[in-house]
């Protein structure tokens, strides 16, 4: 029967290093989205004042991050900015900072909906109770918001997760990169090895991702 190079996942610490890897690829994903939480809220909450430089501000951060491809910000970050000014920046944290600002950007669009779609009698009622607007929004509006979101920004950790496989092209040794040295150390004894190395990181990112979505689907179904 011919190797089909499936040794290869129990060789050493082989499977070990892969389960490393995603725990780095997770890690990404959750130091970002739980940075872009709260500056989403915020950005949301700016993104609906009735200003002209704010909307103005906020439109331009928003299309700018929509535009440009995450892989181009990631050279931009990493490649660029780091030598244009002399700035010492792993790429680990590169990629945190590139994944938070394009995750800001996504929730503050989500926060900026989630407000427009509250009845406008609900900041009456706070008003009528005597509440100002401060109060209003973190007793009334806020708890509300937070309740529609929480769903969308499980749903944006999946994302978060699939596209980190970008940050192998800056040197973040994740899931994706760990397979290709597996592979390249295995070149010449296990040529056929990347049919299961790369089946295995693609079954990782698709549970990651389906335990995930059941979650959201579940927090869902609890708040409908």
């Amino acid at each position: 029967m011919q190797d089909l190079g499936i040794r290869v996942l129990f060789e050493g610490t082989n499977s070990i290093r892969l389960l490393v890897g995603l725990w780095v690829t997770v890690r990404i994903s959750l130091i970002s989205v739980g940075l872009s939480i709260p500056l989403g809220i915020l950005l949301g909450m700016v993104m609906n004042i009735k200003n002209p430089f704010t909307k103005v501000l906020t439109k331009l951060y928003l299309e700018f991050i929509r535009i440009m491809p995450q892989l181009v910000l990631l050279f931009l970050v990493y490649f660029g900015i780091t030598r244009a000014f002399g700035i010492n920046l792993s790429a680990e944290f590169s990629a945190i900072l590139v994944f938070t600002l394009w995750g800001t950007a996504e929730m503050g669009d989500l926060v900026r909906s989630a407000l427009i779609s509250i009845p406008k009698h609900q900041y009456d009622s706070g008003s009528a109770l005597g509440m100002n607007k401060f109060e209003i929004y973190r007793y009334i509006i806020i708890p509300q918001t937070l309740r529609r979101l929480i769903p969308l920004a499980i749903n944006l950790i999946t994302r978060m997760i699939k596209t980190t496989s970008l940050v192998v092209l800056i040197g973040v040794v994740e899931v994706l990169k760990v397979g290709q040295q597996i592979i390249d150390a295995n070149r010449y004894t296990v040529p056929t090895a990347a049919l299961w190395i790369y089946g295995v990181v693609f079954f990782l990112y698709f549970f990651t991702c389906w335990l995930i979505s059941l979650l959201a689907k579940g927090l869902e179904k609890r708040w409908r």
